[in-house]
């Protein structure tokens, strides 16, 4: 079989990456986008000191899962104030990384809902304008740094959307595990998971290939072996940058064969129970697993290689190791009663990322 595989990131990964920036940007002035925590972490202030004359401005009022009522002022005063501006540098997590590639894709009209009804059609399309973006993650999970998509929610009309474009790929992703240090333990634990549901994902995937499987048995391997120790010594470095390299493999696997069925379900457990992203796309995992396992043999040997044998106690063991967080593996343990479950089962499964899955779309909720 011939394996294609396209990731044109460059990635500089390891603790002092961060300083990477200035060089990359090669003279260039840099909008940046970050997270309203970031001052008083002292990260805006380390920041400002890395990029210095070359920060042109600081948009640092991203909040969690980008909402298209809260980005158009931000998109439209962005192209309106700095248009000039040629790069922008997202640091943060998944939201601060995907609010940044909604403002580097410029509208003819200067409005944000333009780009919105572009996004709602479905349908490629060229942007009018774009930028060249710079991805600096402080969390271990995203991905989104080494990936062109980036989720808009429209909480109201109770629907998401994916922006995702041969120009939103990052022209560079710089993982830095001393950008981690200081993050929450709900944060470490919500963004590892998130990163072990994009390995996974991409194994029991129907555009899964060689490449993005060895990533993808790596990536599960280490989180599996790192996030509790991690959860203990949140203040260690080196578990830090295991955790981050494993989240950066588990992107670049995702990267080429996209998410697929828990992703799927995760999407409505956001908008309906308001579950963070990293909870709603891995409690389902040990589900998923067990409908995955026999439907094709060449995916089994993958999983194996995961997440060892025997494959039939998997889910299982897979629902234990989450679990020991706290996080609960079953839909009840979120108030969702079983035929809302197969519901949503159903529809997450015709869904562009349900049909991901090798499972059958028609399977109903075991």
């Amino acid at each position: 079989m011939t394996a294609n595989y396209f990731n044109p990131v460059h990635s500089v990964y390891g603790p002092g990456a961060l300083l990477s920036l200035p060089k990359l940007l090669g003279g260039r002035k840099a909008a940046l986008v970050t997270f309203p925590e970031a001052r008083q972490l002292g990260l805006l202030a380390r920041l400002e000191g890395v990029l210095g004359a070359q920060l042109a401005c600081v948009i640092d009022q991203v909040l969690p899962n980008p909402d298209v009522a809260e980005l158009a002022a931000t998109h439209e005063a962005f192209w309106r104030e700095h248009a000039d501006v040629e790069v922008i540098v997202a640091v943060g997590g998944g939201s601060a990384i995907d609010t940044a590639k909604a403002l580097m894709v410029g509208t003819a009209s200067g409005r944000f809902q333009e780009l919105v009804d572009l996004l709602r059609t479905g349908a490629a399309f060229t942007p009018h304008a774009v930028k060249t973006l710079i991805a600096v993650p402080t969390t271990a999970g995203t991905g989104s740094e080494v990936t062109p998509w980036a989720t808009i929610w429209d909480r109201e009309s109770q629907k998401k959307y994916s922006l995702h474009l041969p120009q939103t790929w990052p022209t560079a992703a710089l993982i830095d595990p001393e950008l981690m240090l200081s993050l929450p333990p709900a944060v470490t634990l919500q963004s590892g998971l998130d990163a072990l549901s994009h390995a996974l994902e991409s194994i029991w995937n129907v555009n899964a290939n060689p490449v993005s499987d060895a990533f993808a048995i790596s990536a599960v391997k280490d989180i599996l072996d790192v996030l509790p120790r991690l959860m203990r010594e949140l203040g260690n470095l080196e578990l830090r940058g295991r955790m981050a390299l494993a989240a950066l493999k588990a992107g670049m696997a995702f990267s080429n064969t996209k998410t697929a069925l828990a992703h799927s379900i995760s999407y409505e457990m956001t908008l309906r129970y308001g579950l963070p992203h990293g909870i709603a796309c891995s409690f389902p995992l040990p589900m998923v697993l067990a409908r995955a396992i026999g439907r094709r043999d060449d995916r089994d040997a993958v999983l194996e290689q995961a997440l060892g044998g025997p494959l039939s106690s998997a889910p299982v063991r897979l629902a234990r190791f989450i679990e020991q967080f706290g996080v609960g593996t079953r839909f009840c343990d979120y108030g969702v009663s079983d035929e809302e479950a197969e519901q949503m089962v159903l529809h997450a499964q015709g869904g562009a990322r349900g049909k991901n899955f090798i499972g059958s779309a028609e399977e109903t909720l075991a």
